[in-house]
């Protein structure tokens, strides 16, 4: 094997590797995201068939009130998984990026080369950085929708 095609794979076996994450993470968020589209869909259809009474404060109004929390806190955690996705999928545009470069780079000698290909690696892992951030964070969002559900079951 010809050395330069071997540095070549070497090279380009990281920016692989992380594309291979990237994708995964990517397809459990896009997981997330239409389990949590679907649940608003199934509280919004429970709140239709919840007959509101005017100036009642009993137990219907209660879990309409429940209802109504967990729809609002279901929504915020919508607008995370979104940062999350764009986060994911730039680190995914990044890395391909960073391969392609890696792979111009072996056929033509540019001078500061190096530097553009390594910037959009770290781009990439700086975009992987901040989706695990906002993954996080959607994580404790959804405690507190559970929290909401167990209440409602508890006396």
């Amino acid at each position: 094997m010809n050395p330069n095609a071997a540095q070549l794979i070497h090279s380009l076996l990281v920016p692989g590797v992380l594309i291979m994450a990237s994708s995964i993470l990517l397809f459990s968020t896009n997981s997330r995201y239409t389990t949590i589209i679907d649940r608003i869909r199934i509280l919004k259809s429970e709140r239709g068939h919840q007959p509101e009474i005017p100036g009642s404060r009993g137990n219907s109004g209660n879990n309409r009130d429940k209802v109504e929390l967990q729809i609002s806190h279901l929504i915020h955690r919508i607008y995370m998984i979104r940062i999350i996705i764009i986060s994911y999928s730039a680190s995914l545009l990044f890395f391909s990026v960073t391969a392609v470069l890696l792979g111009i780079r072996s056929s033509f000698e540019v001078n500061g080369y190096y530097w553009v290909s390594l910037s959009f690696l770290f781009a990439g892992l700086l975009a992987i950085i901040n989706g695990v951030v906002f993954s996080v964070i959607e994580i404790f969002k959804a405690y507190r929708i559970v929290h909401i559900e167990i209440s409602e079951i508890a006396p």
